[in-house]
């Protein structure tokens, strides 16, 4: 079926003047939806919002304005985190009546918020960094060193649950990045406290976290400008449209293909539609089914929807040029 919205007459009349089929051609080989991550985002969470309180309360202790900066960069990213784990969730539940997709593009909106969340929380480190270079203040190193000590375990232990899914999914990729970008934060922290543990070089540590912000803006912009293009219903990175209109327009008795629409249903499916010109008629379920195969083994399209026409010059279809959407 097609889901182009119509004129209210046009679409009887094009309905009416051709003999169409729609197909709706799937894949069989394939798992629809994505990966269940509750486990790996509950621990992560568990474990972090843990390290945030013992940044706290060491920061305090210890007099460490850094620390007590870091817990708070935490504590966003576990709240990232639960972002994150509620979009994999409503990913996860059946289509319904109003959402007939189901919640699935809601992993994308998460991982668009969490990649603006990240520059935010890295671009207020940056700022604090700049005050403190400017006006830098002694700390506790050996409490600094101890406590980023521990952050790098956490950090990294929470990014390892999350490696396997990073390429697959972009709602994970932006929690991989989020914590893989934390244990880097925490060990310069620690590279940082030991130098200024010998050499009390307390600008150092404002240094460090400047060169760790850019680091973290480059790595995020990657999410943000894939995260971004998704929810413009933009072409998935790695699916080149004419390849894909290459193959149907190849496949045996299509003359012409048109309204050929690619875009992603969530950080993990992508769907297409488009009409297939095929003057000898509806081509059977079959061949159907083994374009749906094909889409998806070729291209990871799993969603694909399909319609055929025979192309009758008396009653052209409406949506035939590439300008009509």
């Amino acid at each position: 079926m097609t889901h182009d919205q119509h004129d209210a007459d046009d679409h009887a009349d094009h309905n009416t003047g051709h003999q169409q089929t729609h197909g709706h051609a799937h894949g069989h080989n394939h798992a629809h939806g994505p990966a269940d991550y509750g486990r790996a985002f509950a621990i992560g969470v568990a474990l972090n919002l843990s390290f945030v309180l013992v940044e706290a309360v060491f920061g305090v202790i210890g007099h460490s304005l850094a620390l007590l900066a870091d817990a708070g960069h935490n504590l966003s990213d576990v709240l990232a985190m639960l972002m994150a784990w509620g979009a994999t969730a409503l990913a996860r539940r059946p289509p319904s009546v109003r959402f007939t997709y189901g919640l699935r593009s809601s992993s994308i909106l998460a991982a668009l918020a969490n990649a603006v969340f990240l520059l935010v929380v890295t671009g207020g480190i940056a700022w604090e960094a700049i005050q403190r270079l400017l006006q830098p203040a002694p700390v506790d190193s050996g409490i600094v060193i101890g406590v980023a000590a521990f952050g790098v375990l956490i950090n990294t232990g929470t990014a390892l649950l999350f490696m396997a899914g990073r390429k697959g999914d972009l709602n994970i990729r932006a929690a991989f990045l989020h914590m893989a970008s934390d244990a880097v934060v925490s060990l310069g922290v620690v590279i940082a406290g030991i130098v200024m543990l010998f050499t009390h070089w307390f600008w150092l540590d404002s240094t460090v976290s400047l060169f760790i912000s850019a680091v973290i803006v480059i790595a995020t912009w990657g999410i943000l400008r894939d995260s971004t293009q998704l929810a413009l219903h933009g072409v998935p990175e790695g699916i080149e449209t004419q390849a894909v209109r290459a193959y149907l327009a190849a496949l045996p008795n299509v003359a012409a293909v048109h309204d050929l629409h690619i875009w992603a249903m969530s950080t993990t499916e992508t769907a297409l539609t488009a009409h297939l010109v095929m003057p000898n008629g509806y081509p059977g379920d079959a061949l159907l089914n083994q374009i749906g195969d094909e889409l998806q083994i070729r291209f990871h399209i799993d969603h694909p929807t399909l319609q055929v026409e025979t192309g009758d010059p008396a009653h052209p279809c409406a949506l035939a040029p590439d300008h009509r959407v």
